[in-house]
């Protein structure tokens, strides 16, 4: 009979294609790039490493699916000024001792419950979260819905906060082994965590590269010490005391003859417009403006030392960039873990004034050797295969059954800390 039937739903045989899901949550750039960087990772690896050819990968916001739509950017930025201190407390010690958090379906009883439905229809074969409540939400959909996958953490700074789903979790990928040290006493097992370091975009591999060529396309001199002044971010706020620091230093910068600096503002166009204009009255001739800079990779590599603040996805792609640090201001909650970390390996200059500021620039214009010198204690945190060696920490996860048990909130008791705070 050629008569052709269509087939009910329930009879239809294909196999639908398997889907990972990468959640971030729009609290700054950071937690958003580290996701895309694991998600280019898994398109470069489809067919190999258990990746299927066929994979799905979808890069999802938490935020968008909370019963309450808010600005996470806004909501991150509140936290500056006479506040920082407040939220510095917050990250540093709330479930970091003894008591810890474990995980459970209150996140997503109460705040994200249409994550449930995404999970009922696309049963991800796993979850790559780079944030705390898109671990937690993965958590509570995971329990509320009884569809098994695992859920890979990534904390994109260089320590751990304690709301991270630690009983839950079915791996961590984490920077250092400082930071595997915080897990062991919150009593994660060793099985669920491996030190991958940090992902970050491609365009920082080790492949030969024309620095001359580079510097020639951005019109910048080759025969300097090339400082990039990173001062542009998504949350423009937390920038304006790094900014200011920045600006009081501008009337020295003259005096580095060997140095050409160039700032970048990123997307902020005011912020550009400003920077040109007092460089053209100050004729300061050693110093450029770039406008937003698709491949900062390529630059990076191309330059010399960073200014910058301690975010954990710029300091590691300036790690990965064989980029000497020079960080700048005070820092809070995990930026100061960043610094702490940094600093202890070598790998990075701190100056908290505009005053501390020339005067680093000063021994460095007269020592260069000492960016030398940074470059290895860098080499002990450079990892610039992090993506790739989460994504197959992940499908080594898809091949793992586990016993699941459901939890509204889970509290428990660890060991005695191995870092204090």
């Amino acid at each position: 009979m050629d008569e052709k039937r269509a087939m009910a739903p329930w009879q239809n045989t294909a196999t639908p294609a398997p889907v990972i899901t990468i959640m971030h949550a729009s609290v700054g750039s950071g937690h958003k790039a580290a996701a895309n960087a694991v998600a280019q990772a898994i398109d470069r690896m489809r067919g190999t490493n258990n990746v299927p050819s066929n994979v799905i990968v979808e890069v999802l916001d938490v935020l968008d699916f909370g019963r309450i739509k808010f600005d996470g950017n806004k909501t991150a930025a509140s936290f500056t000024g006479a506040t920082r201190p407040i939220y510095d407390i917050t990250w540093r010690y709330t479930l970091t001792g003894r008591l810890l958090w474990g995980g459970g379906s209150a996140w997503s009883r109460i705040m994200f419950p249409a994550f449930n439905d995404y999970v009922r229809e696309k049963r991800p074969l796993a979850l790559i979260c780079t944030h705390i409540t898109a671990a937690n939400v993965a958590v509570g959909a995971r329990m509320m819905t009884d569809i098994d996958y695992p859920i890979v953490c990534i904390p994109t700074d260089y320590e751990i906060e304690g709301l991270w789903p630690h009983k839950e979790a079915d791996m961590f990928c984490v920077a250092t082994e400082f930071m595997a040290e915080t897990l062991r006493p919150r009593k994660v097992p060793e099985a669920n965590i491996t030190i991958t370091g940090i992902p970050v975009r491609g365009g920082f591999e080790d492949d030969p590269f024309d620095r001359n060529a580079v510097l020639e396309q951005f019109g910048l001199p080759v025969n300097k010490k090339i400082v990039l002044v990173l001062a542009g971010a998504s949350l423009p706020q937390p920038y304006v005391r790094f900014r200011m620091a920045i600006e009081q230093t501008l009337p020295y910068l003259r005096r580095f003859v060997d140095m050409h600096f160039v700032f970048l503002p990123g997307k902020d166009h005011e912020y550009a417009r400003n920077l040109k204009a007092l460089f053209s009255g100050m004729k300061l001739e050693n110093a450029t403006v770039l406008d937003y800079v698709s491949d900062m990779a390529s630059l990076m590599r191309a330059s010399n030392l960073a200014i910058l603040k301690s975010g954990g996805l710029t300091v590691t792609e300036c790690l990965c960039a064989h980029l000497p640090m020079l960080l700048v201001g005070k820092s809070y909650g995990q930026e100061k873990a960043n610094t702490v970390m940094l600093t202890s390996f070598g790998a990075s200059l701190h100056a908290t004034t505009a005053r501390e500021l020339v005067l680093t620039l000063e021994r460095i214009h007269r020592h260069p050797e000492a960016l030398d010198a940074l470059l290895i204690g860098a080499n002990a945190l450079r990892k610039p295969n992090a993506a790739e060696d989460i994504v197959r920490a992940t499908m080594g996860q898809t091949k793992i059954k586990r016993r699941r048990q459901k939890h509204f909130l889970e509290f428990y008791w660890g060991e005695k800390p191995a870092h204090t705070r």
